[in-house]
């Protein structure tokens, strides 16, 4: 969990271009690597660096979305890129089944292929967004050490990070939690809350963000925390099929909430020259979703399915601990804002 902090951070230091450049090309050869691999530990290896490739990718991507857009059009950036991720999602399994990728490896050729051509684009590119990192001076470049330290004295963040763990943990029980309670006999009700989930997120997501909008993130952020709350207590009353489908929905809200627009205060707090480090330390919130994905499956082993509403309710309930976090980060941030605003006007 730490390797997202290390790409972001050496994004900062090094430059996004050549951080993201170095990672697409390490994802093309890691590709390249499956086609010839046959032991376990080969798989494991090739796995391992496509995690690595990711943590660089992810956090250094970000931050150059930041760079080269202007504040008002943040929130839209992020916004299309979380649908991209949601269709891409959707479509390449499907396509990579319809080609018969399980039976044909050079498929991870031509995938490799597709990686290597992105990262020469993005080498051809980097001459038109050279500015973005060119305003960043060398003084500003701070060393990990640092970067580390000012990171960790940011209370805002520090406040918003670990709401953001709880939230994680609960977006983890649509995938491991709801799908062992409801069990292998209702595989047709799961797949049909699954394609729920998508299809909630593609007609909900555009004007949901655009509503938000009005608000503060971190307003947006604790009425996402309490959405997801309030969908993850519904999963426990499971012989209502309507009832699921809409805890489903107000699952998918608290998602689109918590994941886009947290993307967004991110920006908003991250000093430029500590954008990617920032980002990259937002990754530490992945530990709640291996952490609720565990504690689902403990519930389930102790309580027994048969004690839904028990189970979903204290995951709800841990879920809602997100709230107070992100309010005394608001509150936190309104007194930033203040003291900088009345600085300036003495």
């Amino acid at each position: 969990m730490s390797i997202p902090f290390l790409g972001g951070a050496w994004s900062d230091r090094f430059g996004r271009f050549p951080v993201i450049i170095v990672s697409m090309l390490l994802w093309s050869m890691m590709f390249i690597g499956f086609v010839f691999a046959s032991e376990i530990w080969q798989f494991f290896l090739l796995n391992a660096l496509s995690g690595f490739c990711r943590s660089l990718f992810e956090p250094t991507a970000r931050a150059l979305l930041v760079d080269v857009t202007p504040t008002d059009k943040r929130i839209d950036v992020f916004n299309t890129r979380y649908f991209a991720i949601n269709i891409g999602g959707a479509i390449g399994p499907l396509v990579g089944l319809s080609l018969g990728s399980s039976k044909n490896p050079q498929m991870f050729f031509i995938t490799a292929i597709i990686f290597f051509i992105c990262g020469l684009l993005l080498i051809i590119s980097k001459t038109k967004f050279t500015f973005s990192e060119n305003n960043i001076s060398h003084s500003e470049k701070f060393t990990l050490k640092s970067s580390m330290r000012i990171i960790a004295s940011d209370k805002v963040f520090k406040f918003f990070l670990i709401g953001n763990i709880f939230t994680t943990g609960a977006y983890a029980q649509l995938d491991t939690t709801l799908s062992q309670y409801l069990g292998t006999e209702n595989v047709g009700v799961y797949s049909f809350l699954f394609a729920a989930n998508a299809i909630a997120i593609l007609i909900l997501q555009f004007p949901i963000v655009k509503i938000m909008k009005k608000y503060q993130p971190l307003t947006a952020l604790k009425l996402g925390s309490f959405l997801f709350a309030l969908g993850i207590s519904g999963f426990g009353f499971s012989n209502s099929m309507i009832l699921l489908v809409l805890s489903v929905v107000f699952f998918t809200v608290g998602e689109i909430l918590c994941f886009i627009i947290g993307d967004v205060l991110i920006s908003d707090i991250a000093p430029k020259h500590l954008r990617g480090a920032y980002f990259g330390a937002s990754g530490l919130q992945f530990f709640g979703q291996s952490a609720g994905a565990w504690l689902g499956g403990m519930l389930l082993s102790i309580l027994g399915i048969n004690n839904g509403i028990l189970i979903f309710g204290i995951l709800s309930i841990l879920t809602l601990s997100a709230y107070p976090f992100f309010q005394h980060g608001e509150t936190l941030l309104k007194k930033e804002v203040d003291i900088r605003q009345n600085t300036k006007i003495s």
